[in-house]
Protein backbone atom coordinates (compact mmCIF):
# COMPACT_ATOMS: atom_id res chain seq x y z
CA UNK A 1 0.00 0.00 0.00
CA UNK A 2 1.29 3.60 -0.63
CA UNK A 3 1.16 6.03 2.53
CA UNK A 4 -1.78 7.67 1.08
CA UNK A 5 -3.86 4.71 1.54
CA UNK A 6 -2.78 3.59 4.95
CA UNK A 7 -3.54 6.76 6.06
CA UNK A 8 -6.81 6.65 4.62
CA UNK A 9 -6.94 2.89 5.92
CA UNK A 10 -6.16 4.16 9.65
CA UNK A 11 -8.78 7.10 9.00
CA UNK A 12 -11.85 4.51 8.22
CA UNK A 13 -10.82 2.36 11.13
CA UNK A 14 -11.32 5.05 13.69
CA UNK A 15 -14.56 5.49 12.99
CA UNK A 16 -14.73 2.58 15.33
CA UNK A 17 -14.44 5.22 18.24
CA UNK A 18 -16.80 7.83 17.51
CA UNK A 19 -19.79 7.83 19.70
CA UNK A 20 -23.30 8.07 18.38
CA UNK A 21 -24.77 11.63 18.69
CA UNK A 22 -21.57 13.05 20.50
CA UNK A 23 -19.59 15.86 19.46
CA UNK A 24 -16.01 14.44 18.44
CA UNK A 25 -12.59 16.41 18.47
CA UNK A 26 -10.73 16.33 15.56
CA UNK A 27 -7.02 17.07 15.03
CA UNK A 28 -5.46 18.53 12.32
CA UNK A 29 -2.91 17.25 9.16
CA UNK A 30 -3.08 14.65 6.18
CA UNK A 31 -3.83 11.60 8.29
CA UNK A 32 -6.85 13.47 9.61
CA UNK A 33 -8.12 14.70 6.65
CA UNK A 34 -8.62 10.85 5.53
CA UNK A 35 -10.70 10.50 8.84
CA UNK A 36 -12.90 13.62 7.88
CA UNK A 37 -13.97 12.58 4.65
CA UNK A 38 -14.16 9.11 6.31
CA UNK A 39 -16.58 10.53 9.33
CA UNK A 40 -18.73 12.91 6.23
CA UNK A 41 -19.94 9.82 5.16
CA UNK A 42 -21.43 9.10 8.76
CA UNK A 43 -21.97 12.65 9.90
CA UNK A 44 -25.91 12.12 10.59
CA UNK A 45 -24.29 10.25 13.74
CA UNK A 46 -22.47 13.07 15.58
CA UNK A 47 -23.69 16.46 16.97
CA UNK A 48 -20.88 17.89 15.64
CA UNK A 49 -17.19 18.71 16.22
CA UNK A 50 -14.64 20.39 17.48
CA UNK A 51 -11.60 21.36 15.80
CA UNK A 52 -8.51 21.79 16.37
CA UNK A 53 -7.29 24.27 13.33
CA UNK A 54 -8.67 26.41 10.55
CA UNK A 55 -7.90 23.79 7.89
CA UNK A 56 -9.67 20.86 9.40
CA UNK A 57 -12.62 23.35 10.54
CA UNK A 58 -12.80 24.51 6.76
CA UNK A 59 -13.16 20.51 5.54
CA UNK A 60 -15.45 20.02 8.44
CA UNK A 61 -17.57 22.60 7.21
CA UNK A 62 -17.34 21.35 3.35
CA UNK A 63 -18.48 18.05 4.43
CA UNK A 64 -21.82 19.37 5.93
CA UNK A 65 -20.35 18.72 9.35
CA UNK A 66 -21.27 21.26 12.43
CA UNK A 67 -18.48 22.60 13.88
CA UNK A 68 -18.38 23.72 17.76
CA UNK A 69 -16.79 26.15 19.31
CA UNK A 70 -14.20 24.83 21.92
CA UNK A 71 -15.65 26.74 24.49
CA UNK A 72 -19.13 25.31 24.25
CA UNK A 73 -18.14 22.03 25.32
CA UNK A 74 -17.22 20.85 28.90
CA UNK A 75 -15.59 17.55 27.47
CA UNK A 76 -15.30 15.02 24.76
CA UNK A 77 -15.67 11.08 24.43
CA UNK A 78 -12.75 11.15 22.08
CA UNK A 79 -10.20 13.17 20.07
CA UNK A 80 -8.77 11.52 17.06
CA UNK A 81 -5.36 13.46 15.56
CA UNK A 82 -2.45 11.95 14.14
CA UNK A 83 1.53 12.22 15.26
CA UNK A 84 4.46 12.87 13.50
CA UNK A 85 6.26 10.53 16.15
CA UNK A 86 4.90 7.61 18.74
CA UNK A 87 6.36 5.65 21.10
CA UNK A 88 5.86 2.64 22.58
CA UNK A 89 4.05 4.86 25.72
CA UNK A 90 1.99 6.26 23.77
CA UNK A 91 3.98 9.40 24.06
CA UNK A 92 3.85 11.60 20.85
CA UNK A 93 5.70 14.79 18.72
CA UNK A 94 3.20 16.78 17.42
CA UNK A 95 3.35 20.52 15.23
CA UNK A 96 4.19 19.24 12.00
CA UNK A 97 1.19 21.04 10.65
CA UNK A 98 1.87 24.15 13.28
CA UNK A 99 -1.38 23.13 14.72
CA UNK A 100 0.00 21.92 18.17
CA UNK A 101 -1.35 24.37 20.91
CA UNK A 102 -5.02 23.98 19.33
CA UNK A 103 -4.10 20.60 19.11
CA UNK A 104 -3.39 20.11 22.77
CA UNK A 105 -6.22 22.42 24.15
CA UNK A 106 -8.68 19.65 22.54
CA UNK A 107 -6.63 16.78 23.30
CA UNK A 108 -7.64 18.13 27.06
CA UNK A 109 -10.97 17.89 26.71
CA UNK A 110 -11.03 14.79 25.43
CA UNK A 111 -11.63 11.33 28.05
CA UNK A 112 -9.89 8.99 25.17
CA UNK A 113 -7.25 10.31 22.66
CA UNK A 114 -6.87 8.02 19.57
CA UNK A 115 -3.70 8.31 17.44
CA UNK A 116 -4.43 7.29 13.59
CA UNK A 117 -0.70 7.12 11.95
CA UNK A 118 1.23 4.90 9.38
CA UNK A 119 3.60 2.35 10.85
CA UNK A 120 6.63 4.76 9.93
CA UNK A 121 5.60 6.79 12.71
CA UNK A 122 6.34 4.56 15.65
CA UNK A 123 9.96 4.75 17.33
CA UNK A 124 11.65 3.23 20.14
CA UNK A 125 12.71 7.21 21.38
CA UNK A 126 11.16 10.78 20.37
CA UNK A 127 13.10 13.28 19.04
CA UNK A 128 14.40 11.75 15.58
CA UNK A 129 11.74 13.72 14.09
CA UNK A 130 12.65 17.28 14.76
CA UNK A 131 10.51 18.69 18.08
CA UNK A 132 8.07 21.78 17.24
CA UNK A 133 7.43 24.32 19.75
CA UNK A 134 4.92 27.22 18.97
CA UNK A 135 6.85 30.31 20.89
CA UNK A 136 5.93 34.47 20.89
CA UNK A 137 7.57 35.83 18.20
CA UNK A 138 9.96 38.36 20.76
CA UNK A 139 11.12 34.95 22.55
CA UNK A 140 11.99 32.73 19.40
CA UNK A 141 16.16 33.10 19.84
CA UNK A 142 16.16 33.58 23.19
CA UNK A 143 13.84 30.28 23.34
CA UNK A 144 16.43 28.58 20.86
CA UNK A 145 19.48 29.57 22.88
CA UNK A 146 17.93 27.19 26.34
CA UNK A 147 17.66 24.48 23.46
CA UNK A 148 21.10 24.94 22.50
CA UNK A 149 22.49 24.67 25.97
CA UNK A 150 20.25 21.29 25.97
CA UNK A 151 22.07 19.93 22.87
CA UNK A 152 19.55 21.12 20.32
CA UNK A 153 19.63 23.34 17.50
CA UNK A 154 16.10 25.20 16.83
CA UNK A 155 15.13 27.42 14.18
CA UNK A 156 11.85 29.19 12.91
CA UNK A 157 10.13 27.73 10.74
CA UNK A 158 10.27 30.18 7.51
CA UNK A 159 7.48 31.64 6.15
CA UNK A 160 4.60 29.88 8.94
CA UNK A 161 2.49 31.44 11.59
CA UNK A 162 0.22 29.65 13.55
CA UNK A 163 -3.31 30.14 13.75
CA UNK A 164 -2.78 31.91 17.05
CA UNK A 165 -0.59 34.55 15.63
CA UNK A 166 2.80 32.92 16.63
CA UNK A 167 6.12 31.19 15.15
CA UNK A 168 7.38 27.27 15.40
CA UNK A 169 10.43 26.65 16.47
CA UNK A 170 11.81 23.16 14.69
CA UNK A 171 14.62 21.68 17.31
CA UNK A 172 16.89 19.22 16.25
CA UNK A 173 19.43 16.82 17.26
CA UNK A 174 17.30 15.74 20.53
CA UNK A 175 17.12 12.23 22.41
CA UNK A 176 13.63 12.69 24.15
CA UNK A 177 14.00 9.66 26.53
CA UNK A 178 11.81 11.35 29.78
CA UNK A 179 8.91 13.17 27.62
CA UNK A 180 6.86 14.27 30.54
CA UNK A 181 10.05 15.38 31.98
CA UNK A 182 11.20 17.87 28.66
CA UNK A 183 7.35 18.61 28.32
CA UNK A 184 7.14 20.28 32.00
CA UNK A 185 10.33 21.64 31.63
CA UNK A 186 10.00 23.58 28.63
CA UNK A 187 6.13 24.62 28.74
CA UNK A 188 7.61 26.79 31.71
CA UNK A 189 10.14 28.73 30.17
CA UNK A 190 9.12 32.46 29.29
CA UNK A 191 7.60 32.78 25.43
CA UNK A 192 6.71 29.22 25.27
CA UNK A 193 3.07 28.55 24.25
CA UNK A 194 3.61 25.38 24.31
CA UNK A 195 5.93 22.36 22.92
CA UNK A 196 4.81 19.30 20.60
CA UNK A 197 5.43 16.95 22.91
CA UNK A 198 2.48 15.03 24.52
CA UNK A 199 3.24 13.09 27.07
CA UNK A 200 0.75 14.41 29.50
CA UNK A 201 -1.69 14.19 26.52
CA UNK A 202 -0.86 11.21 25.29
CA UNK A 203 -2.76 8.17 23.25
CA UNK A 204 -4.88 6.48 24.69
CA UNK A 205 -5.33 3.97 21.77
CA UNK A 206 -2.88 4.43 17.96
CA UNK A 207 -4.26 2.91 15.12
CA UNK A 208 -1.40 2.04 12.82
CA UNK A 209 -1.60 1.77 9.32
CA UNK A 210 0.29 -1.62 7.84
CA UNK A 211 1.12 -3.14 4.74
CA UNK A 212 -0.93 -6.33 6.30
CA UNK A 213 -3.80 -3.86 7.93
CA UNK A 214 -4.80 -2.09 11.17
CA UNK A 215 -2.54 -3.03 14.16
CA UNK A 216 -4.13 -1.49 17.48
CA UNK A 217 -1.71 -0.61 20.28
CA UNK A 218 -3.24 0.29 23.83
CA UNK A 219 -1.54 2.54 25.99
Amino acid sequence: MTQDELKALVGRAALEYVEDGAVVGVGTGSTVNHFIDALATQRERIAGAVSSSLKSSERLLAHGIRVIDCNDVESLPVYIDGADEIDGRGHMIKGGGAALTREKIVADLARRFVCIADESKLVDTLGAFALPVEVIPMAAAQVARRFGRLGGEARVRDGVVTDNGNRILDVRGLSIRDPMAMETEVNQWPGVVTVGIFARHKASVCLLGTATGVRTLTF
